[in-house]
């Protein structure tokens, strides 16, 4: 056997010659042909006694073809190792024409996609922002709203009122078609909000959406609209009432606090408010950092130079995706595959130069938070066993797809709290009604 490797001019396409001669796959091909003689059942033949010949004739192609494959296999994965090549995706096999029945000796070529070793970037030569978010009072008063709607008495009136919320249907003026669902907060309107109160179910309330809200985020916030929609809603639209929902404010009570944080977590309005403030607060600035998250990864994709054998790229992509992908759609977003693979080698130089590693310990012990988390609980020394117990079940699910998901996702906040220390955070200030407007939809 011979096997060579040809790289091309730009040192990242290559292609992959495998030399087969008979002395490689003979043996093998006729240990197997003598197996198949003692097993054959061959109608006028005892068994073990079908001579060597008929089952050659029979089952020679077959056996052989299996044999060449196992053989090809094991050395194309064996000169990867080997040669120590980092490789995209997977060899592809090269039209070959083979003719097992005239042939003794085959070439086959794989084409081969070469990654390019790489420099991260020098530690603090990348900044980054950090949103600072300070709680206004028109936040912390919203949450109590959203409070309020949730936990408050609600009811369905007749006629509205000005604290009322509208769910109707929006659409714009002298255009055909029933709209879109939305729910209008009438204390949210800024210029109008007279027009929605006094209105029934059934009613048609007229108005200018930019009058009534004022500037884009606000729109955007409640009709569902795209930044571009947003901007391009001029004139009149019509709100076609269907419900009028209306919520009492909850009293400041113990039974309040129960259900909003869970039996007694806070015990008085002052603990109560407190409580909401730091939930608001840790909402968003777990938020902020998630967006830093991102900032991180974009920064370090546009600060590292990775060289990518862009055709096989996309043979690669259309090989392995087959039925899913075509060509013109693999043209259409390769920007963000080759994105998508660019940030997966970073991350794995990360790893691997800072030896990031996941304990199984640490995988059971995220699953059983989560878990504690869906249903509102805190572990208890009685509680541990049972959840540790659906906690391994989940993980082996699957085939073990949600240990190795578990796995990828704590190893990926790892890789991003390594990078965040080589970086340069620079906190911004701003109010959490500005952080809303900056980062909506």
């Amino acid at each position: 056997m011979d096997i060579t490797l040809d790289k091309k001019d730009d040192q990242l396409n290559a292609i992959l010659t495998v030399n087969l001669t008979e002395a490689d796959y003979a043996p093998a091909v006729d240990a197997k042909l003598k197996d198949y003689s003692k097993k054959a059942q061959i109608k006028g033949f005892r068994p073990g006694k079908v001579p060597a010949t008929l089952v050659r004739k029979m089952y020679g192609k077959g056996i052989l073809a299996d044999e060449i494959n196992a053989l090809l296999g094991k050395a194309v994965d064996g000169y990867i190792k080997d040669n120590n090549l980092k490789i995209l995706g997977e060899p592809l096999p090269m039209s070959n024409n083979i003719d097992l029945d005239a042939q003794k000796d085959y070439a086959f070529q794989f084409e081969l996609g070469l990654l390019p070793d790489f420099e991260l970037p020098a530690d603090q030569s990348v900044s980054v922002d950090r949103h600072k978010v300070d709680l206004d009072e028109n936040t912390l008063n919203e949450t109590y709203e959203q409070i309020g709607r949730q936990f408050g008495e609600s009811s369905e009136p007749e006629v509205s009122e000005a604290g009322d919320y509208l769910t109707g249907k929006l659409a714009k003026a002298g255009e055909e078609g029933e709209g879109r669902p939305v729910l209008l907060p009438i204390n949210k309107v800024k210029n109008g909000a007279d027009k929605f109160v006094g209105v029934k179910s059934g009613d048609v309330v007229t108005f200018d959406l930019k009058e009534a809200f004022g500037d884009e985020s606000a729109i955007r916030s409640f009709t569902g609209f795209s930044k571009d929609e947003a901007a391009a809603a001029e004139g009149e639209y019509t709100l076609t009432v269907d419900k009028i929902n209306r919520s009492a404010a909850p009293e400041h009570n113990q039974e309040l606090f129960d259900k909003v944080f869970g039996k007694d977590i806070v015990t008085s309005k002052e603990e109560y408010e407190e409580k909401v403030r730091s939930t608001v607060q840790e909402n968003y600035d777990r938020e902020s950092d998630n967006l830093v998250n991102r900032q991180i990864i974009d920064k370090m994709l546009e600060n590292t130079t990775i060289e990518l054998p862009k055709e096989f790229f996309k043979k690669w992509l259309l090989r392995a995706n087959e039925g899913k992908l075509t060509a013109e759609q693999i043209e259409e977003h390769y920007d963000d595959y080759e994105k998508e693979l660019k940030w997966s080698l970073i991350r794995n130089k990360v790893v691997e130069e800072q030896e990031l590693k996941v304990s199984n310990e640490e995988i059971v012990d995220r699953t059983m938070e989560k878990i504690l988390g869906q249903f509102n609980m805190e572990m208890t020394p009685e509680l541990e066993e049972s959840v540790r117990g659906f906690a391994d079940n989940y993980l082996r699910q699957e085939n073990g797809k949600n240990y190795v998901s578990e796995y990828e996702a704590i190893l990926a906040e790892r890789v991003l709290e390594n990078l965040r220390g080589k970086v340069v955070v620079n906190d911004n200030p701003i109010t959490a009604e500005d952080f809303r407007n900056q980062n909506a939809g």
